[in-house]
């Protein structure tokens, strides 16, 4: 069913509506939860994270000093009875679901650990959120790697076949259905099995920005080259991806889990938030671009990757239907936001305090999502024109 379309102004994120809602947040130790959680905090929402403890040294999560910002429960999601519990004494309003492993070539590697996590991690929060009737809203996080990729020239949009090559697509596409399936056969109608509960799910692209430190990713891989004085080895230059800083999915989860709360089940659905389409590079044109933000000579050079492990290597998204029916657009452009993700990592390699960090991550907040996150910011200071010259 496609969501009938919604004022475009409805759901912005707002401190009116997220003032002292009760969040429970899984994956909050992550990259983009520790985002999320900072995100939170300044709307004034209570959030209890729920995760295992961040899998990189260093961390967003312990750089910034975030776990001050909630209930902080470290758990595994694979726990069923841990989780409900978690949630049940919580009593949330909305749940917003991040934790996964999120990793395709470690998918290969350990591929049962990848589909126990995403797939039943998921189920174990939905059969969690059942026993809870405080919830008014869920959101599944997921990816866009969950259909079936042609390679086509055309974005895929949420009716699209899904599927995936690669364990960690796979499992991703196993989420977006067992969420569909929980959502028609326990949250449509009012049952003595059931009850009317907007769960929808959100599949971003490929996402950046300052905090990650993840294996096999480009934006880290850059900044652990660059810091070294290397240059940047890259797989495949010539891939593209629907790139974007991560405060504009993020967003988009936000202005989702609202809809859902606030106009019942008949939002209920997967969404795409992803790039404009002008906004969607080359692996190679993107690290050119961070490259001349970073500064000190650095560059990038191929080296082709392991030919057994498959990458797609052209992938798009087509974010028209958040647009239409949420208000939801992307707030900052490739340049402004590799500019903003360059300067967070310089402020944390330069031996950046966790208060001073913690600052730069929510003035960061306030430049890249109000339409202000222009390359004259204090916050976001880069090369002008960057993405235009090559």
């Amino acid at each position: 069913m496609t969501p009938p379309v919604m004022n475009a102004t409805t759901f912005a994120v707002s401190a009116e509506f997220w003032s002292g809602k009760r969040v429970f947040l899984t994956g909050h130790t992550g990259f983009k939860g520790s985002w999320m959680l900072h995100w939170l905090d300044l709307l004034g929402a209570t959030v209890r994270g729920f995760a295992l403890p961040p899998d990189t040294t260093p961390s967003m999560f312990t750089q910034t000093e975030a776990g001050r910002l909630c209930d902080h429960v470290i758990g595994d999601v694979r726990d069923a009875a841990a989780l409900r519990a978690a949630v049940v004494d919580f009593k949330p309003d909305i749940v917003i679901h991040m934790a996964a492993q999120p990793l395709v070539r470690r998918s290969y590697r350990d591929p049962a650990a990848t589909v126990a996590t995403n797939v039943m991690g998921t189920v174990n929060l939905l059969e969690a959120v059942r026993a809870c009737d405080s919830v008014g809203s869920v959101v599944i996080v997921t990816t866009d790697k969950c259909y079936v990729n042609n390679e086509w020239a055309f974005a895929y949009r949420e009716n699209d076949r899904l599927g995936g090559k690669d364990p960690y697509s796979a499992s991703k596409a196993c989420t977006e259905i067992i969420t569909q399936s929980w959502r028609d056969s326990f949250f449509a109608v009012d049952t003595p099995l059931s009850r009317r509960l907007p769960v929808a799910s959100a599949r971003a692209g490929n996402v950046f920005g300052g905090g990650d430190y993840s294996e096999d990713r480009l934006i880290p891989d850059a900044v652990r080259a660059f810091t070294s004085g290397n240059p940047l080895v890259i797989r495949a230059p010539a891939a593209v991806r629907p790139w974007q800083h991560c405060l504009d999915p993020i967003a988009g989860y936000l202005y989702l889990a609202r809809a859902c709360f606030e106009d019942g089940t008949d939002l209920a659905a997967a969404y795409n938030f992803g790039p404009s389409a002008d906004q969607m590079p080359s692996v190679g044109d993107l690290a050119t671009v961070f490259a001349d933000q970073w500064g000190d000579g650095a560059t990038w050079q191929h080296q082709p990757g392991d030919a057994h492990l498959k990458e797609a290597g052209l992938l798009l998204l087509d974010s028209s239907l958040a647009q239409r029916t949420l208000g939801w657009r992307q707030a900052s452009d490739l340049q402004t936001g590799l500019a903003a993700t360059a300067v967070w990592y310089r402020a944390a390699a330069a031996g950046a305090s966790p208060a001073k960090l913690a600052d730069l991550t929510r003035a960061q907040i306030a430049d890249l999502t109000d339409g202000a996150g222009s390359a004259t910011s204090s916050h976001i200071q880069g090369p002008a024109d960057a993405l235009s010259s090559h």
